[in-house]
């Protein structure tokens, strides 16, 4: 007589991770929402590995809610793709549903199985293991450089400020270029370095040389950059207004599997030039989106920057003539410039395809 035992392989399951930086809790759930199980597991490659096979024990696996898929899940959701599973970028629940719910690492991962099940607050995470992975990194290392360059040209500013007048008399009126060298090349008494006016100086040589050794240090790095973005888009670096730095971070907000982003009003919103509906009653208007990628929404501000130095001003004029103000224009040709280089990333797709 054939056994009338349910096979666990034709049961469809969907899961849920708790992703932290030693251990991630799994749920299971079927597909009416009942919680089959939680377990946890160690953050390594066999951790990953025994996660998804005590997931299979429940039946097919049809996707996996992860949460921080760019951060402690990132090995994790390399993992699942490389498995063929479908992975699902899921939000940490609201505020709301903390209260009435509680906080657990099992709780979150029932709620990240079910958010990836009812498809809400989800979205397809990147990918991070191509190219434009390769690109944020080098940009990591680069965008820390440039900021620690403008804090030590910052607090060589504000030593001078302070300086014994003599000092202070010879650097203040000179250039950037200027007192970094001379700064830089200063040879102080260091047995003297009790009294207030060597010890300025030390201070200064030493933050003059790592300005030096950091710009040392972001040419190395543009040296890469700038081959790679070229060679990852060639279309996008070649747009007015948008080099390396601009093409750069324009696709590391796209990422790699930029086709999941629906539309170009997705992109914008994701670069946070998408306006926001702010209309009640007899009342239509729109308010600034603060959300999405703020590096991304600050290269686009650049790029309309350099559009309205060099471009016809007809556009500005006509606008400034309706009524709006600058900063609006500007929100306006933002959205503008969003619309234009998406398509230029998109189309990339197309022309290496043929």
């Amino acid at each position: 007589m054939p056994s009338i035992t349910p096979d666990n392989a034709a049961i469809e399951v969907a899961g849920g991770v708790d992703t932290h930086q030693d251990t991630h809790t799994a749920a299971v759930i079927d597909l009416v929402g009942r919680v089959l199980g939680t377990q946890q597991f160690p953050a390594t490659t066999a951790g990953y590995t025994a996660l998804l096979t005590w997931m299979r024990e429940f039946g097919q696996v049809l996707r996996v809610g992860v949460e921080g898929t760019g951060a402690y899940g990132a090995g994790l959701a390399r993992r699942l793709r490389h498995e063929q599973v479908a992975v699902i970028e899921v939000d940490r629940p609201n505020r709301k549903t903390r209260r009435f719910q509680g906080k657990s690492d099992p709780i979150d991962a029932i709620q990240a199985a079910k958010a990836a099940l009812a498809g809400d607050r989800t979205g397809t995470p990147k990918q991070r293991d191509g190219r434009v992975e390769a690109l944020r990194n080098l940009r990591v290392a680069r965008r820390s450089a440039v900021d620690q360059r403008a804090d030590a040209q910052r607090q060589i500013k504000t030593l001078i400020v302070t300086a014994p007048d003599d000092l202070r008399a010879r650097l203040r009126s000179l250039t950037v270029k200027e007192l970094i060298a001379t700064c830089a090349n200063l040879r102080p008494d260091r047995t003297d370095a009790a009294t207030p006016a060597t010890a300025a100086k030390v201070a200064l040589r030493s933050l003059a040389r790592r300005h030096q050794q950091l710009s040392t240090e972001i040419a190395d790095l543009d040296e890469l950059l700038e081959p790679l973005v070229a060679t990852i888009n060639p279309g996008l670096v070649a747009v007015n207004g948008v080099g390396a730095d601009v093409a750069g971070q324009l696709l590391v907000t796209a990422g790699e599997n930029h086709d999941r982003l629906t539309s170009e009003a997705a992109f914008a919103m994701l670069c946070g030039v998408a306006p926001i509906p702010a209309s009640s009653g007899k009342t239509t208007r729109h308010r600034l989106n603060r959300g999405g990628d703020r590096q991304a929404n600050a290269v686009l501000y650049r790029v309309v920057l350099c559009r309205l130095r060099w471009d016809p001003r007809a556009y500005a004029e006509r606008r400034t003539k309706e009524g709006l103000s600058k900063k609006e224009i500007i929100r306006c040709l933002k959205r503008y410039i969003a619309r234009e280089l998406y398509q230029i990333i998109t189309s990339n797709d197309l022309k290496l395809a043929a």
